[in-house]
This record gives C-alpha cells, sequence and structure tokens, in this order.
C-alpha cells in the first residue's frame, strides 16, 4: 500500500531534524545507505522502499516522543534522509499531472 503523498504532507517533525536531514541528502547513496536501513531488503522499486522507511520512521518517531532510551537522533535522521531522497526518486519517475 502506497501512503506517500498523505503521510508526507502531514510529517512534522523538529525543524532542527528535518534540516540536517535535508543536509545529508547530498551525501545519500542508495546502494549502500538502503542495505543499512532495511537489511535484506532488495526492492528497487522506490514506492515498496518509500513504505518501508515510512513504517520505520514512524516507529523512530515514536520512540523519540516516548522518551525511549533505545533512541538514536542519528539513525532518525539517516531514516529521514532516506525518506526524502527516495520520495524525490519517486516524483522524478512520475509523469506531471496537467492542470485541467
Amino acid at each position: 500500500m502506497i501512503r506517500i503523498p498523505a503521510h508526507l504532507a502531514h510529517l512534522r517533525r523538529p525543524r532542527l531534524m528535518v534540516q540536517a536531514a535535508r543536509f545529508g541528502l547530498a551525501d545519500y547513496r542508495r546502494d549502500r545507505d538502503l542495505a543499512r536501513l532495511l537489511p535484506g531488503h532488495r526492492q528497487t522499486n522506490p514506492a515498496a522502499v518509500i513504505d518501508r522507511l515510512i513504517d520505520l520512521e514512524t516507529a523512530m518517531d515514536d520512540r523519540r516522543r516516548s522518551g525511549d532510551a533505545g533512541y538514536s537522533y542519528a539513525r532518525h535522521i539517516e531514516i529521514l534522509i532516506a525518506l526524502m531522497a527516495e520520495a524525490h526518486a519517486l516524483a522524478a519517475t512520475q509523469p506531471e499531472r496537467e492542470a485541467a
């Protein structure tokens, strides 16, 4: 199930976290970073990857909000970087919708 537009449109995270993720986009390498974030996942379809990343990011945000001692800001930002990069890649493959 693809939840990309609705989920990303309503995503609210701390400004510093989002800025760090945007800064990290320049260093994102799909093959390296997805292998680390989604071990064993060999999906080339950006929509399927985004669905998995949304699940990971939601779980990380729940941990952040609950004050979980095992929560890692660095890991959360890595997931946000991958989510942003994959969303950009998916948007680049989608045909432009013409205004009626």
